[in-house]
C-alpha cells in the first residue's frame, strides 16, 4: 500500500501559525536580535577584534559588550545597536514594510 503526498502546502505558513498565536512580532524582534548580535560577532571575527577592543571602541565594558552580544538579551536598544556597527565599519538597515 501507497501513500502518495499531494503537492503544494500542506497546510498554514509558519508565519499564519506565529500570527494565530498572537507571537508574530515577538518572534521577529528576537529572530532580528539575533542576527545582529551574530552578524556583530562574525564581523568582529573577520576583522580581528577582540571583545576587550569591541569595548573600547563602543566606550562600553567588556560585561556590556557581552550583553549586546548575547542573542537572548533583548534589553540593547537601537542606538547601541548602531554604535556598535559602527565601531566595526558597518551600518544598520531599517525599513517599514
Amino acid at each position: 500500500m501507497t501513500t502518495e503526498i499531494e503537492k503544494g502546502r500542506l497546510g498554514p505558513t509558519f508565519d499564519s501559525f506565529l500570527e494565530e498565536e498572537g507571537i508574530a512580532e515577538e518572534t521577529r524582534e528576537i529572530a532580528v536580535k539575533r542576527v545582529i548580535a551574530w552578524q556583530l560577532a562574525q564581523t568582529m571575527t573577520e576583522q580581528k577584534i577582540n571583545k576587550a577592543e569591541m569595548a573600547r571602541r563602543l566606550h562600553t565594558s567588556r560585561a556590556q559588550l557581552d550583553r549586546l552580544l548575547d542573542p537572548d538579551n533583548d534589553s540593547v536598544t537601537l542606538g547601541v545597536l548602531a554604535r556598535a556597527a559602527k565601531a566595526v565599519g558597518r551600518s544598520i538597515k531599517l525599513e517599514l514594510a
